[in-house]
């Protein structure tokens, strides 16, 4: 192992990693608390500085996988909908197989200019989760409790609240609801069967309320629905600790602004607008589920020949990610350092207990925060029988 490799390793370059993103993520929440003062007087304003702010946080994140861990992420397309991406307005279907597939989702934002103003559908109890949960409050991100029902009043108004956003912003969504598991895989499928769906191999079946309220409320905002499938070569496995450590992945996204419809679907194209994807529910429902059928026959392929029918292109790296994660980390290491010294030279052993205990913690909630993003700590979706009514 090279000498940077083995730094990349160290749990100690682990705690000074977190340690920033930690201090700087909470320095960020206490500035947009302030900015609620905007709100009543110059909403876009506030709208516009809470997108910056939430880059601060969201690109270190981004800033691990694309210069720590050195991952590269391909992007297979068509040339002509390349450069329309980080120009308008579009909601991301993503597949969720993976640990790191929102932290793939979000470099893809990065790399044409939108991760600052990403939107997603999240749980509820995420809002609760400071730094990033109290980050996504000030986004305006639509939270939801999993129960329609409950749900569905609350997220179209918030939806709707984003028809005059004032940036280019794309909305990410994971339509399966849960990390796919072999488990929850088993269940979806016998509810596929008893709804009379054709069966799925690679995927859950879509939650499909959801995806229809967020195309019914952004239909005049948003220009396109980019298809999302993200694959990752020579079987890796990739996990947010992995990137901790330095491990370098190789991921493969396709992502079709182009719709395929007929088959064989590699050959023939065709070109949909959002608004010619259904308004009524069960008709979009229907389309969804389509989509996904398609979206499976990709991942055959990809299994198979270990490529995507598009065209491979590696996007710019900007260096944004980075200069922002040195700036705070130049802000916030030279105090800890100079405290440490003094605590040393104090000679205290009470201080230095201290010390080792807020070490302890911080390590604890270093692995907790990770804990979140294992799949085995995901949802319990489809792990009891009394659960097997796809939402």
């Amino acid at each position: 192992m090279d000498i940077i490799g083995f730094l990349k390793s160290q749990f100690i370059c682990h705690l000074l990693i977190c340690y920033i993103f930690i201090v700087s993520g909470l320095i960020i929440n206490f500035i947009q608390l302030f900015t609620l003062i905007l709100w009543p007087i110059n909403k876009q304003l506030f709208r516009r500085i809470n997108c910056r702010l939430a880059y601060c946080i969201s690109s270190q994140m981004v800033m691990l996988l694309e210069w720590w861990s050195g991952t590269d992420c391909t992007l297979y397309t068509d040339p002509e909908s390349y450069h329309k991406y980080g120009k308008e307005n579009a909601i991301v279907i993503l597949n969720h197989n993976f640990e790191i597939d929102f932290l793939c989702g979000w470099n893809f934002c990065e790399r044409f200019g939108v991760l600052g103003s990403s939107k997603v559908l999240a749980k509820k109890e995420l809002s609760y989760m400071p730094i990033i949960g109290w980050m996504w409050y000030f986004l305006e991100i639509v939270f939801c409790k999993r129960k329609w029902e409950e749900d569905r009043k609350t997220v179209m108004q918030k939806l709707l609240n984003l028809r005059d956003y004032p940036e280019n912003f794309w909305f990410l969504i994971h339509c399966e609801g849960t990390r796919f598991t072999e488990q929850k895989h088993q269940i979806s499928m016998q509810v596929a069967e008893a709804k009379g769906l054709p069966k799925l191999k690679y995927h859950l079946l879509p939650r499909t309320k959801g995806f229809a309220v967020t195309v019914q409320c952004l239909r005049n905002v948003v220009s396109a629905v980019y298809d999302s499938t993200l694959n990752f070569r020579n079987n890796e496995n990739p996990t947010l600790l992995g990137v901790l450590n330095g491990k370098k992945y190789h991921a493969d996204l396709y992502v079709r602004r182009v719709i395929h419809i007929l088959i064989p679907f590699w050959h023939t194209e065709v070109r949909i607008p959002l608004e010619e994807v259904p308004e009524d529910e069960q008709e979009c429902s229907n389309w969804l589920h389509k989509l996904y059928q398609e979206k499976d026959a990709f991942q055959e392929e990809y299994y198979r020949t270990g490529t995507y029918p598009a065209v491979p292109i590696v996007p710019p790296r900007r260096p944004w990610t980075l200069l922002n994660w040195l700036f705070w980390a130049l802000l916030l290491l030279y105090p800890l350092f100079k405290l440490l010294i003094n605590m040393i030279n104090s000679g205290s052993s009470l201080t230095l207990a201290s010390f080792a205990f807020v070490i302890v913690m911080a390590s604890v909630g270093v692995r907790w925060m990770i804990g979140v993003t294992e799949i085995n700590k995901g949802s319990t979706y489809g792990n009891n029988d009394n659960k097997q009514k796809q939402k």
